[in-house]
Formats: C-alpha cells, structure tokens, sequence
C-alpha cells in the first residue's frame, strides 16, 4: 500500500491538471493523486478521468455536486484518505504555484524528522514569492502577521495550502468541527492542530503565480479570514474556561 496521497482540489483547472499530474507521477518518490473536482464545467473531471486510464489504481478522482469551497473540500479528501489508509496526507494545488518537487521536502520533514504537520512555507525565510503584485503580497504577508498576533501561533505562513499532515493529526482533530471553508480553512487547521500540541514544522518554499486559469479569491474568503480568526480565538479560549 502506498502511504502517500497529494489532494488537489479544483474547479475549472483543466488547463493545468494534465500536467500538473503528470509532474507529480514523475517524481522519485511516488504519490498517488486524489482530484477532487467541484463538477468544473470546463471538462476539468473528464480529463482527469481519461488520465486514470494510463494511472489506475494511483489517480483518483471524487466528482462534487457544486462549487462548495476549498475547505470542505479537503475535508471531503480527508475523509476519503483517511479511509484508504494512508499515512501522509497532503494539500496541494493544481495551477503550479506549488512547486510538484516540494512534496519529496514536505515527505521526508514528516516521515523522516519526525514532524506531525509539514508546512511549504513562503515566509519562513523572507518572502518567496513570484509573480504577485507587490498588493497581493502585502496583503497576504499582513495576514500572516495578523494571524500570528491573533492566535499565538509562530507559523510564518499561517494561510499557506501547500501542507502534508500525518494521519494522526486528522484522525485527531475533529473535522467536522472545522467551519470555515475559503482560505481562513487552512489557518483553522492549523490552529487546532497548535491547541494539540502537534509538531508544526515550515519547510521554506518558493511560491508561483499561476500563469493559467483564474484566482479563486474573492472578497467574501478576505472578510471570513480577518473576522473568522478573532471569533475562533475567541472561542478556544471560552473551550479551555
């Protein structure tokens, strides 16, 4: 049984999914891929599914009803994961803004120096990011700091989506619990894995604008990430009185 999985959830990727597939699979160490796709109308489900034919039993594919949001559908991999088994259970996205090669770096922090959570990490080591305007950077590096602040955690890159985690971990926390389902997903994640005292580790990593398809971020996954921090900090706090 292989013991790692990479989860790319997508919605309207099918510009990147071949080859971001394709990338991983060409690694030395082999990961086998669960897509879990949000019925894209851009055929993004169909090409995955003509790809398992040149990758049975390693490419995997979960078709949802509707646009449902990032966070629920990691959880919905998690699940699945969980379930089959494996024993390192990856995030990871399909436009390449994560570079495929970091995975072996996130494996080998987890599965060979002992790390609970390995986080691929833009800040840990000044700002490694390419492409985004200087906006976007400001913006993403101040939630960092904002979470941080807010939380107590020390993660440099508290929003980051490119994380393996140890079954332990997910098999700890109480997924249905976790509530927010843009960006502030993976700070929540995060953060209940702090409050148990996991080995949160962050692997420094360069990060990537995506050259095709469109950003997925909106106003909305802003507003829930700056008012949905302060309400689950609020609420950890109540938990331990």
């Amino acid at each position: 049984m292989q013991d790692a999985i990479v989860i790319i959830p997508t919605y309207n990727e099918v510009e990147n999914i071949e080859a971001i597939i394709k990338a991983v699979f060409n690694l030395k160490k082999e990961f086998h891929i669960l897509v879990v796709d949000d019925n894209s109308p851009d055929g993004t489900a169909k090409k995955v599914q003509r790809l398992q034919e040149h990758y049975q039993d390693k490419l995997f594919l979960s078709v949802r009803k509707e646009k449902s949001g990032l966070g629920t559908a990691y959880i919905h991999g998690f699940y699945w994961a969980l379930e089959k088994e494996y024993n390192y259970i990856f995030e990871m996205d399909a436009d390449f803004s994560h570079n495929p090669k970091d995975l072996e770096k996130l494996y080998k922090a987890c599965h060979v120096d002992g790390a609970d959570i390995a986080i691929g990490s833009r800040y840990v080591k000044g700002v490694n990011v390419v492409n985004w305007p200087l906006g976007r950077i400001i913006l993403s590096y101040g939630a960092s700091f904002y979470v941080r602040f807010i939380t107590g955690m020390r993660i440099k890159d508290a929003t980051a989506g490119f994380v393996c985690y140890k079954r332990q971990v997910l098999e700890t926390l109480d997924l249905e619990d976790i509530k927010f389902v843009g960006y502030a997903f993976q700070i929540e994640m995060k953060f209940k894995a702090y409050l148990k005292r996991f080995k949160i580790v962050e692997i420094p990593v360069i990060f990537v604008d995506r050259i095709k398809g469109e950003s997925k971020l909106s106003s909305s996954i802003i507003s829930e990430a700056i008012f949905g921090v302060i309400a689950m900090k609020i609420k950890s706090i109540f938990k331990k009185k």
